[in-house]
């Protein structure tokens, strides 16, 4: 079995960004260091190689087998201080991995933080740009520019962290071909090595998303770009990239050769996983389960495991691994779903493999839903 990767959830922000749904926010200061406390304990009872537990442990899974990448997601844990940060990562085996990466918010990145980064393992830092354009970012919250962004890079290069991922949204408020436009060419200026590509997710999960389903004037709602303009940007970035040697090697992620994502790779490859603090989620080849979201409770818990489910891996192949522009060695089962997809050109066999069209990376939502059933409860 492939060795294990290692995500690290950091859910506190600065600010929160008006397009964001994911379990993070502002919150006190005396939260934080309760949460540290209590991610360095779930850590810690993970053991590793002296785990003496019940079989029947999911955590078991994961006896003798050190992670060969890490990931610190959030939130903004570029925020965390070098103390704090050095026990996190002390209590990851494997070091050096093979991949470590840090999400960091543009603009607050100085030489003393990243060359303590790369002392302390990280080679890799993923940038939460969104944008280049000023008007844009404003209404988000953000608060960078694109020559802070440009300064990071370089700050990161000087540091030896040449590898880089760049985040872009495709569908903020107020955004136009124009714009878009002048947000890639700054990729090819600060010669980024990987970018991701998002098209702008609207649910109830976020200020903007809430605003623009329930026809408010809130956060520029009124001026996001209808679906058709945002699939414009979606393929101009995919033919743009490719000319600066960024390839497509899933639906949201581009990069030179070699600079692919090891961590992310694993998701899609249903390779085992584990995850600590708040709403993170494992995987051990068998078994799926999830943290308890909220921070206020994760750091209540002794034991802060929520749910646990069996996977479904024959549909998963299909669900996760055509992601992936290498797609998958289809399997029996899904025939007659398949050979619609085909008909309408929305896959195509590349040799003995499926994959999705480019057509079909366009609507990959209504392809991958229907190769989803629901999981068996343990």
């Amino acid at each position: 079995m492939a060795r294990p990767g290692v995500y690290i959830s950091w859910p506190f922000c600065a600010q929160k960004c008006t397009y964001c749904n994911f379990a993070s926010g502002v919150f006190s200061r005396e939260l934080e260091h309760q949460y540290l406390d209590a991610l360095l304990r779930e850590m810690e009872a993970t053991g590793w190689t002296r785990r003496t537990g019940s079989r029947s442990d999911p955590l078991c899974a994961f006896e003798n087998q050190a992670p060969d990448t890490v990931y610190l997601g959030g939130g903004t844990p570029s925020r965390i201080a070098a103390a704090d940060l050095e026990r996190i990562l002390d209590a990851v085996p494997g070091r050096p991995w093979r991949e470590a990466t840090i999400e960091a918010a543009p603009g607050a990145i100085d030489a003393e933080s990243a060359a303590c980064w790369r002392e302390l393992g990280i080679t890799r830092v993923s940038l939460g740009v969104q944008s280049f354009d000023s008007a844009e970012l404003a209404r988000t919250g953000r608060r960078h520019t694109s020559e802070m962004v440009a300064r990071d890079v370089d700050t990161l290069r000087r540091a030896g962290i040449g590898n880089f991922n760049i985040d872009l949204i495709a569908g903020l408020p107020g955004q136009t071909a124009k714009s878009w436009s002048a947000s890639l060419e700054w990729i090819e200026r600060i010669e980024a090595p990987h970018v991701s590509i998002y098209m702008l997710e609207v649910d109830e999960d976020s200020r903007l998303g809430r605003e623009v389903l329930f026809h408010g004037i809130r956060y520029g709602a009124q001026a996001v770009p209808p679906d058709d303009e945002i699939a414009g940007m979606y393929e101009t970035a995919v033919e743009r990239l490719a000319a600066l040697g960024l390839a497509r090697y899933e639906i949201s992620n581009f990069a030179r050769p070699g600079c692919e994502s090891l961590h992310n790779l694993k998701y899609w490859r249903l390779e085992p996983y584990i995850g600590f603090g708040a709403d993170a989620h494992s995987f051990d080849g068998q078994w799926r389960w999830q943290n308890v979201e909220s921070v206020e409770e994760y750091v209540k818990r002794p034991r802060p495991e929520e749910s646990r489910v069996r996977a479904n891996l024959s549909e998963e192949r299909f669900f996760v691994g055509l992601r992936l522009m290498e797609g998958i060695q289809p399997e029996a089962g899904h025939e007659m779903a398949i050979s619609r997809f085909l008909r309408e050109g929305l896959l195509e066999h590349s040799g003995s493999r499926l994959r999705l069209t480019n057509r079909g990376v366009l609507l990959s939502n209504e392809v991958l839903q229907e190769f989803i059933e629901c999981p068996t409860r343990a």
